[in-house]
């Protein structure tokens, strides 16, 4: 095989695979390419992987080994600066950081179509990445309870793992709305907790997030007199609260 046509998420990723194909180094090919990668709309519809040709070079036997010209091998941080295509290859950084990159560029996206203009601020937890967004106007953004930043949330993470090849896990906030949403879950466990001991009947909230529904059942865990459970279907999955047996 002397020509093989690779694809992949960026134009490196593409040449990476079509060298493993060959099971040849990268001085042993030259390099077109076919097609740009692009994101698509917000990073999901009509997305589009790169596409390249790689063809073998011919080797030409020296006349003598002691006539023959030594060529230093490449090192790989050089290889990575080469020309493909006439266009000069950068690093692509590490996956993982890009995945991140590509979901904060779908929320603004998804946030200019609204009318805004935000900024998204990427920050590392032990649990998780949070995704900070600021701006004006951003109760828009966040929606009724904060069921249209659910929706952001759980689009945004499908964009990041579609760009990396572990599983990471997104939080979206905007405006500490996650912190003051846990407050009023928190005064709402409480309160829906009293009223199961006065009432002796178990009381069935709203259905929630299964983000929402871990903060009722911690809230919860350690009360004396009541228990949590859930039932149901996502996205109707409810939260029980009952008298302990």
């Amino acid at each position: 095989m002397s020509k093989v046509v690779a694809t992949g998420k960026t134009i490196e990723d593409a040449v990476e695979w079509g060298l493993t194909q060959l099971g040849v180094k990268r001085d042993r090919v030259t390099v077109d390419v076919l097609e740009q990668p692009s994101r698509g709309f917000l990073g999901l519809i009509g997305a589009k992987s790169a596409k390249v040709e790689l063809t073998l070079i011919a080797e030409i036997a020296p006349a003598s080994a002691a006539s023959a010209p030594s060529v230093p091998e490449q090192s790989t941080r050089e290889s990575k600066h080469e020309a493909i295509g006439g266009v000069p290859r950068q690093d692509s950084g590490p996956p993982v950081e890009d995945a991140y990159q590509e979901a904060v560029h779908f929320i603004v996206d998804v946030a200019k179509s609204m009318g805004l203009e935000v900024e998204v601020d990427i920050v590392h937890t032990k649990e998780s990445t949070i995704l900070q967004i600021s701006g004006p106007d951003l109760g828009l953004l966040i929606g009724r309870r904060g069921q249209t930043l659910d929706a952001l949330q759980y689009l945004a993470n499908i964009v990041a793992n579609r760009y990396s090849d572990s599983f990471i896990r997104l939080v979206l906030d905007a405006e500490n709305f996650r912190e003051r949403r846990k407050k009023t879950l928190e005064e709402l466990a409480d309160r829906l907790a009293g009223r199961v001991i006065r009432t002796r009947k178990e009381v069935v909230l709203e259905p929630m997030s299964p983000q929402e529904r871990k903060i009722i059942h911690s809230r919860l865990q350690d009360h004396k007199q009541v228990d949590t459970l859930s039932k149901g279907e996502e996205p109707n999955r409810r939260v029980v609260i009952t008298l302990k047996h």
